[in-house]
């Protein structure tokens, strides 16, 4: 196999900008956010075309097909290239999200900095949860 054939996993998830930082894609694998053709990865698996990689990030799930090895972390366009979504992650993500806003819209309010009382309430909401 050629070195252009395949590419490290966390440099994979920073070229197609998934991560800011290669340090950052790197605690995701480690943390165990990324599963690699149905295995665990580490930071050294080797990414080529057709794995499928399936990612959690910022509690927003995300199944991907590769489609290209990137040589560099480029633009955006030129990044989203490189994979291939699955529909359904896409509408279970953009559910996620507006559950996440509603449960948001709940959460009590002020003007400004919370004051004593509004500091409880939302302590007792956290303890309650």
């Amino acid at each position: 196999m050629a070195s252009s054939d395949y590419l490290r996993i966390d440099r994979w998830l920073f070229f197609c900008r998934f991560y800011k930082t290669r340090v950052l894609a790197t605690a995701a694998v480690t943390a165990g956010h990324v599963i690699l053709n149905q295995e665990k990865a580490t930071p050294g698996s080797r990414v080529k075309s057709g794995d499928r990689i399936n990612l959690l990030r910022d509690r927003l799930p995300y199944s991907l097909t590769v489609v290209a090895v990137p040589t560099r972390r480029g633009p955006a366009k030129e990044a989203e290239r490189c994979y291939d979504e699955d529909a359904g992650t896409i509408l279970e993500r953009e559910n996620l999200r507006t559950a996440l806003r509603q449960d948001r819209m709940t959460m009590p309010r002020t003007q400004g900095k919370p004051d004593k009382h509004t500091r409880r309430k939302l302590r007792d909401r956290g303890r309650n949860s």
